[in-house]
């Protein structure tokens, strides 16, 4: 997979492509991350990339040229079959799980990072594909979702993580929240590990793991619960998970 990242603030990025799972990722060459300076596609002797707004209003606002010729670039660059350029921004689908196991099956994505009161709408028409958020409410700029953006759909890539079967009990990986997960001691401060995963009986593990993922999934986010597509054993313990609150 290649990425490539269009911003204000290249220098930004730098610790997450030489750290952690997607630093190795990128120096093993499993995913390409390549990140522009948007100034240094501007014209003008002063290298400015923004402009007020026609109709008046606060803020400035991202120019085209800078951008028609950046978002250029790095489309004629691409050797990819197909390339997606997303604009974040806080009008755009919220990101979630689905979407990004969708992304990371793209060979090429383009991530434009938004500043100031946004960019020209003509950018918009002419390159973007999707305009994604992170979440409802606003930041000083793209930078951060973009980030988000770029560790969830990266770690989704085949090679990228260490173990793939990992991610199958993720949380969101079937709209369902993951369950409590413990490790050494068995007891700490009084607090102790659930007998059944201390128990070898993996049939009843796999069922408890179960039913806690939809009991955290049914008090933290019930919302998930109305898309899940559940099937007809686990409404039975989602009904026993219902049964037992009610007690409570």
């Amino acid at each position: 997979m290649k990425i490539d990242v269009l911003t204000l603030f290249p220098e930004m990025f730098d610790p997450i492509l030489s750290s952690s799972i997607i630093g190795r990722a990128v120096n093993n060459g499993i995913i390409q991350i390549d990140v522009y300076n948007i100034r240094d596609f501007a014209r003008n002797k002063h290298k400015q990339v923004d402009d007020y707004p026609y109709g008046g209003g606060h803020g400035m606002i991202l120019a085209p040229q800078p951008l028609f010729d950046a978002i250029g670039h790095v489309l004629s660059k691409s050797n990819a079959d197909r390339s997606t350029v997303i604009y974040m921004s806080p009008q755009g689908k919220v990101l979630n799980q689905d979407m990004a196991r969708c992304l990371a099956q793209e060979p090429h994505i383009v991530v434009l990072c938004g500043h100031y009161e946004g960019v020209d709408q003509r950018v918009i028409d002419k390159f973007v594909d999707i305009e994604i958020s992170i979440g409802d409410y606003v930041l000083t700029g793209g930078e951060i979702p973009t980030m988000v953006l770029v560790d969830c759909v990266a770690r989704l890539v085949p090679g990228v993580l260490g173990n793939p079967e990992s991610i199958k009990d993720e949380s969101f990986s079937r709209g369902l929240l993951e369950y409590p997960q413990y490790t050494r001691p068995q007891e700490y401060e009084g607090y102790t590990v659930p007998e059944v995963l201390l128990s070898g009986n993996h049939r009843e593990i796999e069922r408890w793991r179960l039913k806690e993922s939809l009991r955290n999934t049914l008090k933290k986010r019930p919302d998930l619960l109305k898309e899940a597509e559940l099937l007809p054993h686990e409404i039975e313990l989602l009904r026993e998970i219902q049964q037992e609150m009610d007690v409570l």
